[in-house]
Protein backbone atom coordinates (compact mmCIF):
# COMPACT_ATOMS: atom_id res chain seq x y z
CA UNK A 1 0.00 0.00 0.00
CA UNK A 2 1.38 3.26 -0.63
CA UNK A 3 1.60 5.85 2.31
CA UNK A 4 0.86 9.08 1.96
CA UNK A 5 4.36 10.07 2.25
CA UNK A 6 5.37 8.38 -0.91
CA UNK A 7 2.61 9.90 -3.02
CA UNK A 8 3.44 13.34 -0.98
CA UNK A 9 7.78 12.28 -2.45
CA UNK A 10 6.99 11.34 -5.96
CA UNK A 11 4.95 14.54 -6.38
CA UNK A 12 7.60 16.42 -4.66
CA UNK A 13 10.42 15.00 -7.37
CA UNK A 14 8.31 16.37 -9.91
CA UNK A 15 6.74 19.40 -9.12
CA UNK A 16 8.37 20.48 -5.93
CA UNK A 17 10.02 24.01 -6.70
CA UNK A 18 13.61 24.94 -6.85
CA UNK A 19 14.89 27.07 -4.47
CA UNK A 20 18.73 28.85 -4.22
CA UNK A 21 18.75 27.19 -0.63
CA UNK A 22 17.39 23.78 -1.46
CA UNK A 23 19.01 20.83 -2.31
CA UNK A 24 16.85 17.59 -3.73
CA UNK A 25 17.76 13.84 -2.64
CA UNK A 26 18.51 14.08 0.86
CA UNK A 27 20.22 17.15 3.46
CA UNK A 28 21.88 19.92 2.09
CA UNK A 29 25.59 20.04 1.91
CA UNK A 30 25.47 23.31 3.28
CA UNK A 31 24.09 23.57 6.79
CA UNK A 32 25.18 27.57 6.23
CA UNK A 33 22.57 28.51 3.84
CA UNK A 34 20.07 26.37 5.37
CA UNK A 35 20.36 28.54 8.63
CA UNK A 36 20.30 31.82 6.78
CA UNK A 37 17.48 30.77 4.68
CA UNK A 38 15.38 29.71 8.06
CA UNK A 39 16.27 33.61 9.29
CA UNK A 40 15.16 35.31 6.77
CA UNK A 41 11.58 33.24 5.65
CA UNK A 42 10.44 33.79 9.17
CA UNK A 43 7.81 36.10 8.21
CA UNK A 44 8.65 36.59 4.88
CA UNK A 45 7.28 34.97 1.42
CA UNK A 46 10.03 32.95 -0.70
CA UNK A 47 9.50 35.03 -3.55
CA UNK A 48 10.72 38.30 -1.45
CA UNK A 49 13.66 36.36 0.36
CA UNK A 50 14.97 34.80 -2.61
CA UNK A 51 17.13 38.01 -4.05
CA UNK A 52 18.07 39.07 -0.22
CA UNK A 53 19.11 35.48 0.09
CA UNK A 54 21.61 35.34 -2.67
CA UNK A 55 22.76 39.07 -2.55
CA UNK A 56 23.60 38.09 1.65
CA UNK A 57 25.36 34.90 0.79
CA UNK A 58 27.09 36.59 -2.11
CA UNK A 59 28.76 39.23 0.29
CA UNK A 60 28.81 36.47 3.36
CA UNK A 61 29.51 33.32 1.45
CA UNK A 62 30.49 31.42 4.97
CA UNK A 63 29.71 31.47 8.11
CA UNK A 64 32.86 32.73 9.32
CA UNK A 65 32.40 35.65 7.24
CA UNK A 66 29.51 36.77 8.16
CA UNK A 67 30.69 36.25 12.43
CA UNK A 68 33.60 38.69 11.31
CA UNK A 69 31.52 41.31 9.86
CA UNK A 70 30.45 44.05 11.53
CA UNK A 71 26.60 44.10 13.07
CA UNK A 72 25.85 47.53 10.75
CA UNK A 73 27.19 46.06 7.41
CA UNK A 74 24.53 42.72 8.38
CA UNK A 75 21.77 45.13 8.68
CA UNK A 76 22.91 46.72 5.22
CA UNK A 77 22.50 43.29 3.61
CA UNK A 78 19.03 43.04 5.58
CA UNK A 79 17.52 46.23 4.16
CA UNK A 80 13.90 46.03 3.16
CA UNK A 81 13.52 42.60 4.62
CA UNK A 82 11.70 44.35 7.97
CA UNK A 83 11.96 42.53 11.28
CA UNK A 84 15.95 43.68 12.23
CA UNK A 85 15.86 41.65 15.51
CA UNK A 86 16.43 38.11 13.19
CA UNK A 87 19.55 39.65 11.37
CA UNK A 88 20.78 40.49 14.78
CA UNK A 89 19.96 37.05 16.26
CA UNK A 90 21.56 35.23 12.66
CA UNK A 91 24.77 37.20 13.06
CA UNK A 92 24.85 36.30 16.90
CA UNK A 93 24.44 32.60 16.39
CA UNK A 94 26.83 32.41 13.60
CA UNK A 95 28.87 34.21 16.12
CA UNK A 96 28.48 31.50 18.48
CA UNK A 97 28.67 28.36 15.88
CA UNK A 98 32.54 29.68 15.27
CA UNK A 99 33.21 30.16 18.77
CA UNK A 100 32.02 26.55 19.62
CA UNK A 101 33.83 25.13 16.42
CA UNK A 102 30.75 23.29 14.76
CA UNK A 103 27.48 23.09 13.43
CA UNK A 104 25.08 21.92 16.24
CA UNK A 105 22.81 18.89 14.94
CA UNK A 106 20.75 17.83 18.07
CA UNK A 107 17.59 19.92 18.67
CA UNK A 108 18.62 21.04 22.46
CA UNK A 109 21.54 22.24 20.93
CA UNK A 110 19.99 24.24 18.43
CA UNK A 111 17.34 25.01 20.69
CA UNK A 112 20.38 27.34 22.25
CA UNK A 113 21.32 29.48 19.25
CA UNK A 114 19.66 32.64 19.73
CA UNK A 115 16.36 33.51 17.65
CA UNK A 116 15.42 29.83 17.46
CA UNK A 117 12.54 28.75 18.44
CA UNK A 118 11.03 25.05 17.80
CA UNK A 119 9.57 25.14 14.28
CA UNK A 120 12.97 26.71 13.15
CA UNK A 121 14.87 23.95 15.14
CA UNK A 122 12.96 21.03 12.90
CA UNK A 123 13.48 22.71 9.60
CA UNK A 124 17.43 22.76 10.45
CA UNK A 125 17.64 19.60 11.31
CA UNK A 126 15.45 18.10 8.48
CA UNK A 127 16.56 20.18 6.09
CA UNK A 128 20.55 20.23 6.60
CA UNK A 129 20.68 17.09 8.60
CA UNK A 130 17.69 15.05 7.07
CA UNK A 131 17.08 13.89 11.10
CA UNK A 132 13.14 12.89 10.77
CA UNK A 133 11.49 16.35 12.15
CA UNK A 134 7.83 17.43 11.64
CA UNK A 135 8.33 20.59 10.55
CA UNK A 136 4.63 22.56 11.30
CA UNK A 137 4.26 26.06 10.02
CA UNK A 138 0.89 28.05 8.68
CA UNK A 139 0.80 26.00 5.38
CA UNK A 140 1.20 22.47 7.46
CA UNK A 141 -1.51 22.99 9.83
CA UNK A 142 -3.78 24.09 6.98
CA UNK A 143 -3.27 20.50 4.87
CA UNK A 144 -3.68 18.72 7.92
CA UNK A 145 -6.57 20.62 9.27
CA UNK A 146 -8.34 20.24 5.56
CA UNK A 147 -6.79 16.35 5.54
CA UNK A 148 -8.72 15.43 8.65
CA UNK A 149 -11.89 18.04 8.29
CA UNK A 150 -10.68 19.46 11.22
CA UNK A 151 -13.24 22.75 11.91
CA UNK A 152 -12.55 23.51 15.26
CA UNK A 153 -10.51 27.12 15.89
CA UNK A 154 -6.60 26.57 15.48
CA UNK A 155 -5.51 27.49 19.23
CA UNK A 156 -7.88 24.56 20.50
CA UNK A 157 -5.88 21.66 18.67
CA UNK A 158 -2.64 22.47 18.15
CA UNK A 159 -2.02 19.16 20.10
CA UNK A 160 -4.19 17.43 17.51
CA UNK A 161 -2.38 19.12 14.57
CA UNK A 162 1.02 18.23 15.64
CA UNK A 163 -0.13 14.44 16.71
CA UNK A 164 -1.58 14.00 12.76
CA UNK A 165 1.60 15.69 11.39
CA UNK A 166 3.97 13.26 12.99
CA UNK A 167 2.23 10.40 12.35
CA UNK A 168 2.20 11.39 8.43
CA UNK A 169 6.23 12.21 8.78
CA UNK A 170 8.37 10.34 6.31
CA UNK A 171 11.19 9.02 8.14
CA UNK A 172 13.75 7.61 5.02
CA UNK A 173 13.49 11.14 3.44
CA UNK A 174 12.89 13.73 6.25
CA UNK A 175 14.27 16.56 4.25
CA UNK A 176 12.51 15.92 0.86
CA UNK A 177 9.57 15.51 2.82
CA UNK A 178 9.69 19.03 4.80
CA UNK A 179 10.18 20.72 2.02
CA UNK A 180 7.25 18.26 -0.06
CA UNK A 181 4.87 19.45 2.35
CA UNK A 182 5.92 23.30 2.60
CA UNK A 183 5.32 23.33 -1.26
CA UNK A 184 2.07 21.48 -1.18
CA UNK A 185 0.87 23.94 1.20
CA UNK A 186 2.37 27.19 -0.67
CA UNK A 187 1.73 25.80 -4.40
CA UNK A 188 -1.70 23.52 -3.92
CA UNK A 189 -3.04 23.59 -0.90
CA UNK A 190 -3.39 27.21 -0.90
CA UNK A 191 -5.60 29.77 1.54
CA UNK A 192 -7.61 30.51 -1.49
CA UNK A 193 -8.53 29.01 -4.55
CA UNK A 194 -6.59 25.24 -3.44
CA UNK A 195 -5.49 23.36 -6.62
CA UNK A 196 -7.13 19.77 -5.18
CA UNK A 197 -6.78 18.43 -8.74
CA UNK A 198 -3.72 18.87 -8.53
CA UNK A 199 -3.05 17.36 -4.87
CA UNK A 200 -1.42 13.92 -4.61
CA UNK A 201 -3.22 13.52 -1.16
CA UNK A 202 -6.98 14.20 -3.12
CA UNK A 203 -7.94 11.29 -3.12
CA UNK A 204 -7.51 10.96 0.80
CA UNK A 205 -8.70 14.46 1.71
CA UNK A 206 -11.91 14.49 3.97
CA UNK A 207 -12.44 18.42 3.15
CA UNK A 208 -11.67 18.48 -0.78
CA UNK A 209 -15.78 18.62 -1.52
CA UNK A 210 -16.95 20.61 1.15
CA UNK A 211 -18.36 24.12 0.71
CA UNK A 212 -16.55 25.46 3.40
CA UNK A 213 -13.08 24.62 2.59
CA UNK A 214 -11.50 27.47 1.80
CA UNK A 215 -12.53 28.81 5.38
CA UNK A 216 -10.59 25.57 7.27
CA UNK A 217 -8.59 26.32 9.14
CA UNK A 218 -10.45 28.54 11.25
CA UNK A 219 -8.41 31.31 12.42
CA UNK A 220 -9.17 34.35 14.49
CA UNK A 221 -8.85 37.58 13.19
CA UNK A 222 -7.98 40.55 14.96
CA UNK A 223 -8.32 43.65 14.53
CA UNK A 224 -5.25 45.83 13.68
CA UNK A 225 -4.21 48.46 16.18
CA UNK A 226 -3.90 52.32 14.79
CA UNK A 227 -0.89 54.41 15.67
CA UNK A 228 -0.29 57.91 14.93
CA UNK A 229 3.20 59.33 15.28
CA UNK A 230 5.32 62.57 14.46
CA UNK A 231 8.36 62.14 11.98
CA UNK A 232 10.72 65.02 11.71
CA UNK A 233 13.20 66.06 8.97
CA UNK A 234 15.75 68.53 10.59
CA UNK A 235 18.13 69.94 8.19
CA UNK A 236 20.66 72.12 8.70
CA UNK A 237 22.52 75.40 6.50
CA UNK A 238 24.22 72.90 4.59
CA UNK A 239 21.26 70.73 3.65
CA UNK A 240 22.51 67.98 5.98
CA UNK A 241 19.61 65.90 7.13
CA UNK A 242 19.88 64.62 10.86
CA UNK A 243 19.53 60.87 11.79
CA UNK A 244 19.64 58.91 14.72
CA UNK A 245 20.76 55.24 16.10
CA UNK A 246 17.98 53.50 17.40
CA UNK A 247 19.37 51.57 20.72
CA UNK A 248 16.52 50.74 22.43
CA UNK A 249 14.78 47.56 21.93
CA UNK A 250 12.79 46.46 19.41
CA UNK A 251 12.28 45.31 16.14
CA UNK A 252 13.82 48.36 14.62
CA UNK A 253 17.17 47.72 17.36
CA UNK A 254 20.48 48.96 15.53
CA UNK A 255 19.05 50.48 13.14
CA UNK A 256 18.94 54.96 11.68
CA UNK A 257 16.48 56.61 11.71
CA UNK A 258 15.18 60.20 11.54
CA UNK A 259 13.60 61.52 14.57
CA UNK A 260 10.00 60.29 15.57
CA UNK A 261 7.97 59.38 18.48
CA UNK A 262 4.14 58.82 19.02
CA UNK A 263 4.25 62.08 20.97
CA UNK A 264 4.97 65.69 19.30
CA UNK A 265 8.53 66.67 20.25
CA UNK A 266 9.18 70.19 18.54
CA UNK A 267 6.55 73.28 18.66
CA UNK A 268 8.27 74.92 16.10
CA UNK A 269 8.61 72.58 13.38
CA UNK A 270 6.33 72.79 10.25
CA UNK A 271 3.69 70.80 9.05
CA UNK A 272 4.08 69.59 5.52
CA UNK A 273 0.52 67.87 5.45
CA UNK A 274 2.57 64.94 4.19
CA UNK A 275 2.32 61.49 6.15
CA UNK A 276 3.65 57.65 5.71
CA UNK A 277 1.84 54.90 6.62
CA UNK A 278 2.89 51.74 7.53
CA UNK A 279 1.62 48.12 8.67
CA UNK A 280 3.36 46.12 11.01
CA UNK A 281 2.26 42.42 11.87
CA UNK A 282 0.11 43.62 14.57
CA UNK A 283 -0.80 47.47 14.24
CA UNK A 284 -0.74 50.04 12.03
CA UNK A 285 1.18 53.58 11.80
CA UNK A 286 0.16 56.55 10.23
CA UNK A 287 3.37 59.10 10.81
CA UNK A 288 3.06 62.96 9.96
CA UNK A 289 5.85 64.81 8.35
CA UNK A 290 7.46 67.88 9.96
CA UNK A 291 10.62 69.97 8.68
CA UNK A 292 12.64 72.15 11.17
CA UNK A 293 16.05 74.00 10.94
CA UNK A 294 18.42 73.80 13.13
CA UNK A 295 22.31 73.62 13.75
CA UNK A 296 22.37 71.54 16.98
CA UNK A 297 22.37 67.37 16.38
CA UNK A 298 19.84 67.09 18.90
CA UNK A 299 18.97 63.21 20.40
CA UNK A 300 21.81 62.00 20.35
CA UNK A 301 21.77 62.35 15.69
CA UNK A 302 24.63 63.35 13.67
CA UNK A 303 23.74 65.78 10.72
CA UNK A 304 24.59 63.65 7.52
CA UNK A 305 24.52 65.05 3.64
CA UNK A 306 21.59 63.68 1.44
CA UNK A 307 23.52 61.50 -1.03
CA UNK A 308 25.00 59.52 1.93
CA UNK A 309 21.87 58.50 3.51
CA UNK A 310 21.97 55.48 1.78
CA UNK A 311 25.04 54.52 3.80
CA UNK A 312 23.38 53.94 7.05
CA UNK A 313 20.75 50.69 7.53
CA UNK A 314 17.13 52.40 7.82
CA UNK A 315 13.67 50.22 7.91
CA UNK A 316 11.56 50.24 5.06
CA UNK A 317 9.53 53.00 7.34
CA UNK A 318 12.02 55.30 7.34
CA UNK A 319 12.63 54.37 3.84
CA UNK A 320 9.07 55.46 3.02
CA UNK A 321 9.82 58.57 4.94
CA UNK A 322 13.01 59.28 3.11
CA UNK A 323 11.22 58.94 -0.07
CA UNK A 324 8.19 61.38 0.58
CA UNK A 325 10.35 63.94 2.16
CA UNK A 326 13.22 64.39 -0.19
Amino acid sequence: MVTLAQKLLKWYAKNGRDLPWRVKGGAHPNPYAVLVSEFMLQQTTVKTVIPYFERFMQRFPTIESLAAASLEEVYQYWQGLGYYTRAKSLHTTAQLIVKQGYFPKTRAEVLKLKGIGSYTASSILALAFNQPETVIDGNVMRIICRLNAFTSPLDEIQDLIREKAEALTDTTCPADYASAIMDLGAMVCTPKNPQCLLCPWQSDCLSRKRKDLESIPQRKKLPKKEKVGYVYLIQNKQGEILIRLRTEKGLLSGLYEFPWSEEKLFSQAKETNKQVLHVFTHFKLTLHLYTLASEHATMNGVFVPIEKLSDYPMSTLMKKVMKIAL
